[in-house]
């Protein structure tokens, strides 16, 4: 078999990398090097050509993950016209809906990677990344009113709760208690 051309090589690394953020806020970042090179239609020998480490990838995976969630923050402000009050109150009743809650390998990652990221030690560079991504959220939900960490914290809480107790009455109650919280007063 001969070898792969530098642009199939990026390729194949931008599609480990996007299915690794997947994954891991769906499964959390014990996902094993195996199954996550088969989620991606490639071999397990090939992982180590393009990463030097499973922490290297959680590292890379981790930023893509919170890239991700700032493009689609950055993209609803834009669809709002600038109206940053009416585009959180969009993200907070998407981020509170039950297709988030059932839907986390899209979800968000400071909800899906908050167990995992409290186990990393504290010079990981993604621990690094998973604080910074968790700041800049909190800042982007911030009003004159409102703390965007306290509201953040509201937001997560719920979220995490309501996928705990997800199939029970509760987990709903948990979104729509929350979602009013945030919005009382809009």
């Amino acid at each position: 078999m001969g070898r792969v051309s530098q642009a199939q090589a990026e390729e194949n690394r931008r599609r480990v990398v996007e299915t690794a953020s997947r994954l891991f806020r769906e499964q959390g970042t014990h996902v094993s090097v195996a199954d996550l090179m088969k989620a991606s239609g490639l071999t397990h020998g090939g992982f180590y050509k393009q990463f030097a480490s499973k922490e290297a990838l959680v590292d890379e995976a981790t930023a893509h993950a919170f890239a991700e969630l700032t493009r689609r923050r950055d993209d609803g402000l834009e669809r709002y016209a600038g109206q940053r009050d009416a585009a959180q109150r969009a993200l907070i009743d998407t981020y509170l809906s039950v297709e988030h809650r059932d839907g986390r390998a899209d979800g968000c990652p400071a909800a899906a990677l908050a167990g995992d990221m409290a186990r990393e030690p504290g010079d990981r560079e993604a621990r690094r990344v998973y604080t910074e991504g968790v700041g800049d959220f909190a800042e982007w939900l911030a009003t004159e009113d409102q703390d965007g960490i306290a509201r953040l914290c509201t937001m997560l809480g719920a979220l995490v709760l309501a996928r705990a107790t997800e199939g029970s009455p509760l987990s709903e109650e948990i979104l729509t208690a929350a979602r009013a919280s945030l919005t009382a007063g809009d």
